[in-house]
């Protein structure tokens, strides 16, 4: 346990920040979730839906310091190219 005044703000400040960054991680993760599962199932109406609001999500966690800059673009080319190809197939 710290006992100087200043760890013990860095403790809360850290507290805070691991708690808002796990709900940003975990809505990034079941936005990204949710978009592949409707690819893998060949719901592309759905998928295509989805898309513009997944990938705004991960330009957020990419803002927010959640991820960074090449994994978002990653998850995004990806998350696109997935679609692409469940659209060419159905």
């Amino acid at each position: 346990m710290a006992n100087h005044f200043s760890a013990l703000k860095r403790m809360r400040q850290s507290e805070k920040r691991e708690a808002a960054n796990r709900t940003r991680r975990t809505r990034l993760r079941h936005a990204i979730r949710e978009l592949r599962r409707a690819i893998s199932a060949g719901e592309s109406e759905k998928a295509g839906a989805l898309l513009p609001e997944v990938v705004s999500i991960v330009d957020k966690s990419r803002q927010e310091g959640v991820i960074k800059n090449k994994t978002a673009a990653r998850f995004k080319s990806r998350l696109m190219a997935g679609l692409a190809k469940a659209g060419k197939t159905a």
